[in-house]
């Protein structure tokens, strides 16, 4: 299994869960490793009973076991001051309060909020020495894809952009010549090295998630679940990234033999209906099932959550680099 592994799916179907428990398998199976949620629900703190931030903490009770989650709220906003400072070091004083109105407006339109998360979990994946393992319990499927659809797009725009700042600072030194302005050169432009600065960034992150990372879709046992899987795993695909694995997630249990009531019926009849989705999951996607895990009567942590990895048929040994 590669260093970096994530857990998607659409909003709810049990991606903390199934990511922590990942995490808590591969931490007893001895590797040192991190838990990330990105997800705005923050349930890990839940499921660990722990409060956690955005740096890593030890989980309590558990060797090798680290946690952390990202606010996306928090980092939009983190990522729009450095974005003003960054800025501003390179405009005139009497542009500083236009170029902040106008990140201000950049960082309410769609795709903002993607922007802000990417950079931090890419920045967590760059700082994962000290870890064998990295899980990422990610944002519903859609958020996800977008975040993922990042790098090829940004590479391609920077690169442009770079080229577009060399060409104007080509121009701007020759009118300087005339007209006895400070010659400003090529290199060492402030702007040129913070383009390729971000160049390089989205580059070691494309490279990061095609290389180094797996990425498995949890869904539940119905029929929109599975649809919005499909277009995962299609969505994926389009990005040259593909799934290693589904985990189906809150099935229904059995009742027990001698049981026939109203409840014991409708429990077959959902089962039965479960079954088929299922079967249907096996015959209809390359992707390989690798857990179908039941409901459970009480929220899944400490010894549930042991269980749920138990039932996990996803290895935990680092692959070779």
């Amino acid at each position: 299994m590669r260093k970096f592994v994530f857990f998607g799916g659409k909003g709810g179907v049990g991606k903390t869960t199934v990511s922590c428990a990942y995490a808590l398998k591969c931490a007893h199976a001895g590797l040192e490793t991190l838990v990330v949620s990105t997800d705005p629900a923050h349930s890990t703190a839940d499921v660990f009973d722990q409060r956690f931030d955005d740096a890593p903490r030890p989980v309590e009770g558990e060797r090798n076991l680290h946690a952390m989650e990202i606010d996306p709220d928090d980092e939009l906003e983190r990522h729009l001051m450095e974005t003003k400072r960054a800025l501003s070091d390179q405009v005139s004083p009497a542009m500083v309060n236009e170029i902040d109105r106008q990140i201000e407006m950049a960082h309410q339109t769609p795709g903002a909020y993607e922007a802000a998360l990417f950079d931090r979990f890419v920045e967590v994946m760059r700082d994962a020495d000290d870890y064998d393992r990295v899980v990422f319990d990610t944002s519903p499927t859609g958020g996800t894809l977008r975040l993922l659809a990042l790098p090829s797009f940004l590479e391609g725009w920077v690169t442009r952009l770079a080229a577009k700042r060399k060409q104007s600072v080509k121009l701007f030194e020759r009118a300087a010549i005339g007209n006895n302005q400070p010659r400003r050169m090529m290199e060492g432009d402030p702007i040129i090295a913070r383009l390729e600065a971000r160049k390089e960034f989205f580059e070691f992150a494309g490279e990061t998630l095609r290389e180094e990372a797996s990425f498995f879709l949890v869904f539940n046992p119905d029929e929109l679940s599975v649809r919005e899987t499909r277009r995962a795993i299609d969505g994926l695909a389009d990005r040259g990234l593909s799934v290693d694995g589904l985990v189906a997630n809150r099935l229904t249990p059995a009742p027990d033999p001698d049981e026939n009531g109203r409840g014991a019926r409708y429990l077959r009849e959902r089962r039965a209906t479960e079954r088929d989705r299922l079967d249907g999951v096996r015959e209809g996607f390359d992707e390989p099932l690798v857990a179908a895990i039941e409901t459970r009567v009480s929220e899944v942590k400490g010894e549930l959550l042991a269980e749920v990895a138990s039932e996990l048929d996803v290895e935990t040994a680092v692959e070779a680099a």
